[in-house]
């Protein structure tokens, strides 16, 4: 039996706290006008020292099980891709798994930059397609701005935080993801990136010093780059799902830089009107973006169940990739759990409460046994 993942389900969350091309002319030697002219960023969002990657993705991860009406309880699986994990290890995904008492849910991260969203989404359709598992949520989270040296104008105007959640489902009923590219050149991976903090450039003083902490872009290099690759993963995903282009309704691309998304439209022939961008509200989400564009999209009723849409993106490894989608919405009442969202408080003060007793159990049974609680 044949199973299609389909998006049923959609969810994003972003700080409270805006910081604008004005507020940025203050920090380093820029303008709203430079900044704009160059990205069409307006504004992006900043977490506070009590936001994360694990809290806005739970977040994200909340509303979009809402959307789904399913419980936590029926996850599967849950990816998080992401470029700032809480930890190096363990997963992120882990702790949004506790979060939200998802208590079935596998869960690991996705280290792939801004192309991570595309490559978590693809593979949790495939564990969909095998029959392995029947609901998956999948997130990219980001709080990059952790990570931006705040006097470098070439990178700290350009990236924000935030997170955004799909829930896919299967379904009998064709349609869902249709087809995926996923691409990578690693000969460009020192275009791009944040050295220190891994086995390479483990965190010491001589790392701090040089600035090895922060993210680093050659951003000419990346721009020639984005624009080559996004048209051809467009053509190539459509052709995989034996789409044409005219029958594209809507194409949701990584929210890097409105110039390269402008440019790979006209390579493409496609109408800008039909590219779903929000960058101007947020920058460059990283793993984010595409979900934070899609939601926003579907809460305006741009998307409509049947249209056939891209997700297209790039990043450090550089990496690349595109997913083509039928756009379903939520199932059908008579097909889902629905789950009693009134109910929703009680389940979180459970899950919290599931949480502090199974730390309680295995505390007591290092004092019990004799040996060190397990971590």
């Amino acid at each position: 039996m044949n199973f299609y993942a389909h998006i049923t389900g959609w969810g994003m969350s972003v700080p409270d706290k805006v910081l604008t091309n004005d507020d940025l002319a203050e920090l380093v030697d820029t303008n709203d006008e430079w900044i704009q002219s160059r990205t069409g960023i307006r504004e992006r969002r900043i977490a506070t020292d009590e936001q994360s990657t694990a809290t806005l993705a739970t977040d994200a991860a909340i509303h979009a099980l809402d959307k789904a009406k399913i419980s936590p309880s029926d996850v599967d699986l849950i990816i998080v891709a992401t470029s700032s994990p809480d930890n190096i290890f363990p997963a992120t995904a882990s702790i949004v798994q506790d979060s939200i008492g998802a208590v079935k849910a596998g869960a690991f991260d996705i280290s792939a930059a801004c192309t991570g969203f595309i490559l978590a989404l693809n593979m949790a359709a495939q564990a969909i397609h095998t029959g392995s598992i029947s609901t998956a949520l999948v997130i990219g989270s980001e709080t990059l701005s952790r990570f931006l040296d705040w006097t470098d104008r070439s990178t700290c105007i350009i990236f924000g935080d935030g997170a955004g959640a799909f829930v896919l489902q299967a379904s009998e009923e064709p349609g869902g993801v249709l087809s995926a590219v996923m691409r990578s050149d690693g000969s460009g991976a020192d275009l791009l990136g944040l050295s220190a903090g891994g086995s390479y450039y483990p965190a010491s003083e001589p790392t701090i010093h040089e600035g090895k902490h922060f993210l680093f872009m050659n951003g000419k290099e990346v721009f020639r780059f984005a624009t080559r690759v996004m048209a051809g993963a467009t053509k190539d995903v459509l052709d995989q799902a034996d789409i044409s282009l005219e029958e594209l309704d809507w194409i949701i691309p990584h929210q890097a830089n409105r110039r390269i998304i402008e440019t790979a439209a006209r390579r493409l022939k496609f109408p800008i009107e039909q590219v779903v961008i929000n960058l101007d509200r947020y920058g460059n989400t990283s793993t984010a973006s595409i979900p934070l564009a899609t939601v926003e999209a579907a809460q305006e009723g741009k998307l409509k169940p049947g249209d056939k849409i891209v997700f297209v993106g790039f990043g450090a490894g550089l990496s690349w990739g595109s997913l083509a989608v039928q756009w379903t919405g939520p199932l059908p009442e008579e097909r889902r759990k629905v789950w009693p969202y009134r109910l929703l408080g009680l389940y979180r003060f459970y899950v919290r409460l599931r949480s502090l007793l199974l730390r309680w159990i295995r505390f007591w049974e290092g004092l019990i046994w004799g040996r060190p609680p397990r971590q």
